[in-house]
């Protein structure tokens, strides 16, 4: 569901079903991209120089899935567009997001080459880690039916039979609360993108020099206990009581340090504006139909977790039961 919500919005395509070979293919790269990016080998090579030399056969792997990875775009989706784009010329009409970014490398804007480290950007920042938080929103919410139930009630009484459209998310708080709470409790990318200072800085009597790679421990500032009470509960409510008001930052107004899922400033995710819709549209849309349930003869889910450098995954996944609710 959600490679065709992105893939439609990308490429103006879709996957037939989970046994379509483009979608078994992709998957299994995103798969192998995961798997790498949970190795902490490179990172190793960041902070201890002397170890970087024996880390060429994991930046080998790296860069032939890249390459792979690069090819797979080019010659299932890319091509396509711009042979769309040609024959169709002048009477072409913009339909996709990849489109737009052909047009501005036919203007000059961007290299070729661009276009396809753009599009291997955003199948990785938008698809996969809306994909992590769905993971980890679904297994929060089956383990915690009271929170489904609220959500279930709240969409009954404020909304009175019309569907959830991303035009009355507004109105639904308390969503807003479960998404912003699974975010806080499992922030996809614990510690954000890496980030690199130009010039040299000063930071709390600490020396930064020039082009240090720089990583911000966004869950640990979403998860001290200084800062926010019992941090380890999956509790929505925190975020209509005594966190009313506290948002991840989008662009400009006030920012809340503490609750930086999205990094912030100029360098921070623009997939906020695409992630957070379709994380409550999915959500309301799952709750209103289905009763979700652990598997039988159990009472929850284990949400243990799994981290690496970049992303914070559920260690074992379970099945889950969609029960039919009865409106």
């Amino acid at each position: 569901m959600l490679y065709n919500i992105m893939y439609k919005m990308m490429f103006d395509a879709k996957f037939e079903s989970q046994e379509d070979p483009l979608f078994i293919e992709e998957t299994r790269f995103n798969s192998e991209r995961s798997r790498l990016a949970q190795s902490f080998e490179y990172n190793y090579g960041d902070f201890i120089p002397l170890l970087r030399p024996l880390l060429r056969g994991y930046l080998n792997k790296c860069r032939d899935l890249q390459t792979r990875r690069l090819a797979f775009f080019n010659n299932y989706y890319v091509k396509k567009r711009r042979e769309i784009m040609a024959a169709e010329g002048d009477k072409h009409k913009i339909s996709c997001a990849i489109d737009h970014i052909i047009d501005a490398q036919m203007k000059g804007e961007i290299s070729e080459e661009n276009v396809l480290y753009i599009v291997e950007n955003i199948n990785v920042a938008a698809i996969e880690t809306t994909l992590w938080s769905m993971e980890w929103a679904i297994a929060e919410l089956v383990n915690h039916p009271h929170v489904q139930h609220k959500i279930r009630q709240e969409i009954s009484r404020v909304l009175k039979g019309k569907a959830v459209k991303e035009s009355n998310l507004h109105q639904l708080p308390y969503l807003q609360a479960t998404v912003k709470e699974t975010l806080r409790l499992h922030t996809p990318i614990p510690l954000l993108v890496p980030h690199m200072n130009l010039e040299e800085a000063k930071l709390g009597g600490f020396t930064i020099p020039r082009e240090s790679k720089v990583v911000v421990n966004a869950w640990w500032l979403a998860n001290n206990p200084k800062w926010w009470k019992n941090p380890e509960e999956f509790r929505p409510e925190r975020f209509l009581e005594e966190e009313h008001g506290t948002d991840a930052a989008v662009a400009g107004g006030k920012v809340d340090f503490r609750f930086l899922p999205f990094g912030v400033g100029r360098r921070s995710c623009p997939g906020i504006i695409l992630a957070l819709p379709i994380l409550r549209l999915v959500i309301a849309k799952l709750v209103t139909n289905f009763e979700l349930k652990p598997p039988s003869g159990t009472h929850q889910i284990d949400v243990t977790e799994k981290g690496g450098q970049f992303s914070l995954h559920i260690a074992n996944h379970s099945t889950v039961a969609f029960c039919p609710f009865a409106h």
